[in-house]
């Protein structure tokens, strides 16, 4: 009976398996034979959260923005021309195939250094009274935060200085690993000097994905990893508002919170806010907690009022909509026309969507607080510019993968490309191969010449 039973039930399990298998194999299927999916998908995801972004920054900011502009529509008109300034350089990227994009590879790196450096010296840099970290240059009015550009300038250069290296010899100095290494520890440590230590591991998880995508194996990035994660908690362990924030994720991972009013007081509102939202929120525009009583709500934050006002199918929303962007972006990689385009969209994508889940990790109460935005959804001037801007690269090495080619030559440009002016994009140039020169064969030797090679043989070996 119980041998019966086992069978039937391997027999479901199989049954159902190979039904799972057929069904992502259909879809697998389907997907492949619409060649511009990858393209579509990419860009849609990317202006839906954008425009989110911009309704929930007008939704959580009313209410600070008059106390602070005395204006209840100064975060919001700022918000929509910073995303409109995103989305001009999300086209201008487009414009831009992704082999022009490798040769300001060095360039672009270089630059971002450069204000990397600038930012540390006093008189230029600012942010430290402000948020504890000196991150921010002030360029004719506007705020920039060179370590944004510095993450996105190390997935371009990466790419580009990793693509078709060996990993195996990643220790020599001419096969492109020691520098791309070299330089990502120099910026790490000028980001850290900023004080800006969330940024700092976003960055490097940055870099990790690229070692990983360029082949490194998981073991050497593990041991890695698992040695910068001991020098992290040694750190945020040796006391000042790192180490209450080490302890306030305690009370949040056990639910529990000891200083409601203190050091556990945003993280304690923040679940308040998720807690309100219950499973279909409390309307948009009707957050409570932006009434002075969550900080940070339109940036660091952004993702508690997102579940408080749109309930938990407002935040599953957005975490769909960032696996999506992170399968997409990853399939892009896969069909892309070379080894570097595949880097670029593959770190492009994995950076940017790793700092969405960190964010929405410590809103929920999953990481400690690191102060990271919630790409193209929080408030923001170079993070919503640079994002997009990046994900604009992404969706040009969608435009260009072969098959999407293919398909813009045989059918024409999708309607997109043809109201923004996009040109059709070029083929991958691929190396002709040329046909075998044919070799002439000799003649048979006729008795007489044979004869007289004979002689001339034995005459030799006589002298």
């Amino acid at each position: 009976m119980t041998t019966t039973a086992t069978s039937a039930t391997r027999a479901t399990r199989n049954q159902y398996s190979s039904g799972m298998a057929r069904a992502l194999s259909r879809l697998n299927a389907w997907m492949d034979s619409r060649p511009l999916i990858d393209y579509t998908m990419v860009r849609t995801i990317v202006l839906v959260l954008a425009g989110l972004g911009v309704v929930m920054v007008t939704s959580s900011s009313m209410t600070w923005s008059v106390l602070s502009d005395e204006s209840v529509w100064a975060q919001p008109l700022k918000q929509a021309i910073v995303v409109a300034m995103g989305l001009f350089a999300f086209w201008v990227a487009l414009q831009i195939p992704p082999e022009r994009v490798r040769n300001i590879a060095a360039l672009f790196m270089g630059l971002s250094i450069l204000l990397l450096v600038l930012v540390l010296i006093p008189g230029i840099g600012t942010g430290r009274d402000e948020v504890g970290s000196q991150s921010w240059i002030y360029i004719a009015g506007f705020q920039l935060q060179p370590s944004e550009i510095a993450r996105v300038a190390i997935c371009v250069w990466g790419a580009s200085i990793l693509a078709n290296k060996d990993p195996r010899k990643m220790f020599q100095l001419t096969n492109g690993f020691m520098p791309f290494i070299i330089v990502s520890v120099l910026c790490m440590g000028l980001i850290g000097a900023q004080g800006d230590l969330g940024m700092m591991v976003s960055f490097s998880i940055v870099v990790a994905f690229i070692l990983l995508f360029a082949g490194v194996t998981w073991k050497f990035i593990g041991i890695v990893a698992g040695f910068a994660a001991v020098l992290l908690v040694a750190v945020m362990a040796a006391g000042g508002y790192r180490s209450h924030r080490l302890l306030v994720y305690f009370d949040a991972l056990f639910g529990h919170f000891e200083d409601t009013r203190g050091v556990a007081f945003q993280s304690y509102q923040g679940f308040l806010s998720l807690a309100d939202g219950s499973l279909f929120g409390v309307g948009l525009g009707q957050s409570r907690a932006k009434w002075f009583y969550l900080p940070e709500a339109k940036n660091d934050f952004i993702f508690a009022v997102i579940g408080e006002e749109l309930g938990l199918w407002g935040g599953a929303v957005v975490i769909i909509l960032f696996a999506l962007l992170l399968f997409f972006g990853l399939r892009t990689a896969r069909r892309a026309q070379n080894q570097f385009q595949a880097l670029l969209a593959a770190a492009i994508t994995t950076g940017i969507v790793s700092q969405a889940f960190i964010n929405i990790g410590y809103v929920i109460g999953l990481l400690p607080v690191t102060g990271i935005q919630l790409p193209m959804i929080s408030a923001g001037g170079t993070s919503a510019v640079i994002t997009l801007g990046a994900m604009g690269l992404v969706a040009s090495v969608a435009r260009h993968e072969p098959d999407a080619v293919s398909a813009m030559q045989n059918y024409g440009r999708p309607l997109f490309d043809r109201m923004f002016f996009l040109a059709e994009p070029k083929a991958p140039r691929t190396p002709v191969r040329q046909a075998p020169r044919r070799v002439r064969e000799a003649p048979a030797p006729t008795p007489v010449t044979a004869r007289r090679r004979a002689q001339y043989t034995d005459t030799r070996r006589a002298s």
